[in-house]
This record gives C-alpha cells, structure tokens and sequence, in this order.
C-alpha cells in the first residue's frame, strides 16, 4: 500500500521510537538504520517514501571526476528524485569520503526532496547546512566521494545502516534517526502505532500526575480500564 496523505499525517505524529515498539510486536527487530544522526539540532520529524541510491567500494577506473556526467550518476539520480521523496543512500558506512556536497543538496532541496538519509557522511559541511535540506548522517569528511566509494545506481533495493530498505517503504526520521516501515504492512501498523502514541501520552499524563510505574506501565485491568475511558473521549474530540 502506497503512504497516502492520510496515512502520512498520522505517523507525522508518531515517534521513531514507537514505531520500532509496534514493529518489535510484528516481529520485526532490524528498522532502525545505524549511524543516521541528525546533521543539525532541531530538524523535526519527516514521513516519506524511501528513494534509494547505492555506492559500492570504489574502485579506480570506475570512481573518477569523469563518472560525475555518467547517465548512472548521483546527479542523474537527483533529477529522478519526486518531490516529497525521502533519499536513502548505502554508503556502506564509510566515513572518510563525503557522498554528497553543497551544490548537489541544494538541488535536492529545490526539487522539493524532504530530506536525506545516509550510513555515510556528507562534505562541504557549512554549505550543505545552508541548503536548509535536512539530513541524517554520521557527520562530515573532506574527500569527495569517489575517494572510496562508487557510485552504482538508484532505484533498487539497498542495505544502509544494516537495514534492508526497498523504493518506497517508509522511512520516519527524527531526533533518534531513521527507521524503516514495510510498505505492505503500513495499513496494519500505522493505526496500532497511533494508539500506542496515545497511550503512551497517557501513562505520561499518570506519572506526571504522580502515579507509580507498577500496574501502569504496562497497565493491569484496573488501569486499563481507567484509559480505554480516557481514551473514548480524547477519540471523540478528533
């Protein structure tokens, strides 16, 4: 199932960290991409589809300043990318070649890209800041990337961060980084992941309130009882 408007504007209100609660409950225990740190304080959270870009190791006749005009370029890739998109590139956590500069976000960023995901880093640190692009990554290096890494195709299944991403499975990205959820599953899920946000705001409320943890986290009847009431009036208020 495609990531509808509808589908979107909830888990916007969903934590990274519930979504790897309700996908746990699934059985699925690796969405959480390592290494995908917000590249600046106070970039928020973003829902999109995955757009998926993959480097290999490099390799001297292949990873050259001539590949930058290829048809299979990074370039070529940013032009295929909608607007909305989430870029997940596969960097194979290489830390010491910058996959993408300034100039390439900020084309992303005028094509309406919602933001870039990466187990790499990025280079030209100050302007890529300045694009306002939001990016999750494991920080910054110097070399271009074809110092270590080739540049391979986009638009097919990845691994970055540990995690098998394919074109358009979801990514939820925030202050905990970026976590991965199936498209085939996004109907089941995203309904069980907002109410687990709502009675988590709950519990919240109880303690805040000054309630003891035993019995409320996890609820036994009595407290269950006390929020599935909660519950039916904040529902009937949205």
């Amino acid at each position: 199932m495609a990531l509808t408007p509808e589908l979107k504007t909830a888990l916007q209100g969903v934590s990274t960290a519930t979504v790897t609660t309700v996908l746990l409950k699934k059985g699925l225990r690796n969405v959480w991409m390592r290494g995908t740190k917000p590249l600046r304080p106070g970039q928020g959270r973003l829902v999109g589809e995955a757009f998926t870009l993959r480097f290999v190791p490099g390799r001297e006749d292949l990873a050259t300043p001539e590949s930058w005009s290829s048809p299979k370029s990074t370039r070529a890739a940013i032009e295929a990318m909608p607007e909305g998109a989430i870029a997940v590139v596969d960097a194979m956590g290489v830390t010491d070649a910058g996959i993408f500069g300034d100039i390439l976000c900020a084309r992303m960023a005028k094509r309406g890209v919602a933001g870039l995901v990466t187990d790499g880093v990025m280079r030209d640190l100050a302007g890529v800041l300045g694009t306002g692009l939001p990016i999750w990554c494991q920080g910054a290096a110097a070399p271009p990337s074809i110092a270590g890494l080739t540049f391979v195709n986009w638009g097919e299944p990845i691994a970055c961060g540990g995690v098998a991403v394919f074109p358009g499975d979801v990514v939820v990205v925030d202050d905990d980084g970026a976590v991965l959820i199936p498209q085939a599953l996004l109907k089941d899920v995203v309904p069980m992941m907002v109410e687990q946000e709502r009675l988590e705001s709950w519990i919240m409320q109880e303690v805040n309130n000054g309630h003891a943890l035993p019995g409320l986290y996890p609820a036994n009847a009595e407290n269950k009882a006390r929020y599935e009431a909660w519950a039916a009036k904040d529902r009937a208020k949205k």
